[in-house]
């Protein structure tokens, strides 16, 4: 039997939109349900509590974030945070730059709470001005990300012009669906996630 004491107790909180729950996805799994479903949890007891709000870009989720986070998180647990970004600030005319700002903030208050972030950046559309728009937002996000030495999954750029990808938008009315899912979990778990909470990645994949 294994000690009690030697479980690893890692509470994680998920950040970010309506795309987070899985919306549109027939499965209700989403790309996280995905992803925590092939985490190794041997010798873990991984607790995961996704706040998501519809619609919601950067600015918002930098006021709420920590508020809702820290009520799950607990000084006797690893607490790590997810953000999962979108467009949404392109939307509503916000430049790159203050987008970038709102997420700087985000992650360096984690930092100075020790708790270690992993970044899902913007996914691409079907409106090629709009992904143009989106393309800077990403590089923005990345570059904020990568000199925090948070890690970081560019979505934007291996799906923007992926068949797949979009004949499933295509399908499902601009949101992704089981396959749309199925991408972005794929690009989260070859990109660092196992490395980020300190788990084997699976010898089959993800």
């Amino acid at each position: 039997m294994e000690d009690h004491e030697d479980i690893r107790r890692i509470r994680l909180a998920a950040v970010g939109d309506e795309l987070l729950t899985g919306v549109g996805d027939a499965r209700a799994l989403g790309w996280l349900g995905r992803v925590l479903s092939k985490t190794p949890l041997e010798g873990i007891e991984l607790q995961p509590y996704v706040l998501a709000a519809p619609g919601e870009g950067v600015e918002a989720l930098s006021q709420r974030w920590q508020t809702e986070a820290s009520a799950r998180f607990s000084p006797e647990t690893e607490n790590r945070l997810v953000v999962a970004l979108n467009d949404t600030d392109v939307v509503r005319s916000t430049s790159s730059a203050r987008a970038r700002l709102n997420l700087a903030n985000i992650l360096d208050r984690a930092s100075q709470e020790r708790i270690r972030c992993f970044v899902l950046g913007p996914i691409p559309t079907l409106d090629a001005e709009r992904n143009r728009q989106i393309a800077e937002l990403n590089r923005a996000y990345q570059d904020v990300a990568t000199r925090r030495s948070h890690p970081y999954v560019d979505a934007f750029t291996p799906l923007v012009n992926h068949e797949q990808w979009r004949g499933d938008l295509a399908a499902n009315e601009g949101r992704p669906g089981q396959a749309g899912y199925g991408l972005i979990s794929w690009l989260v778990l070859h990109r660092g996630w196992y490395e980020w909470l300190d788990v084997p990645a699976p010898s089959t994949g993800g």
